[in-house]
């Protein structure tokens, strides 16, 4: 499985990445909305989105998740915050939404059920 993960926060984008590396998740590592943009913009290939949704800059997880949909309408897209979903603009359909703090069992869970479908 490969993953595109985007988070601002530099020592939680490492501690995500090395976790998933270690359950043999292949990671792409992306700290902001442009950097996961440009990524894709590469013709990498990825089957999930794992995305933070407030970001600094001017691109959420929200619209990179749009973005990425537009390009590749088959990704899985799984968005996280700290916040309440309720001070977000709506999620694309589809989309799995991950409260922060969370444990990476519960993102493998999420990973391993994208992948079953």
């Amino acid at each position: 499985m490969k993953v595109l993960l985007v988070e601002d926060e530099t020592d939680l984008l490492s501690l995500v990445s090395e976790a998933l590396d270690h359950y043999g998740v292949a990671v792409t590592e992306a700290e902001s909305g442009g950097k996961a943009l440009e990524a894709l913009g590469r013709g990498d290939q990825f089957d999930v989105l794992v995305s933070d949704i407030a970001m600094p800059g001017n691109l959420s997880g929200i619209d990179v998740a749009y973005e990425v949909l537009k390009a590749y309408p088959d990704m899985r897209i799984i968005l996280t915050s700290g916040h309440p979903l309720s001070n977000f603009s709506p999620l694309p359909e589809n989309t799995h939404f991950l409260p922060k703090p969370y444990r990476v069992k519960q993102l493998m869970d999420l990973l391993n059920r994208h992948s079953a479908t």
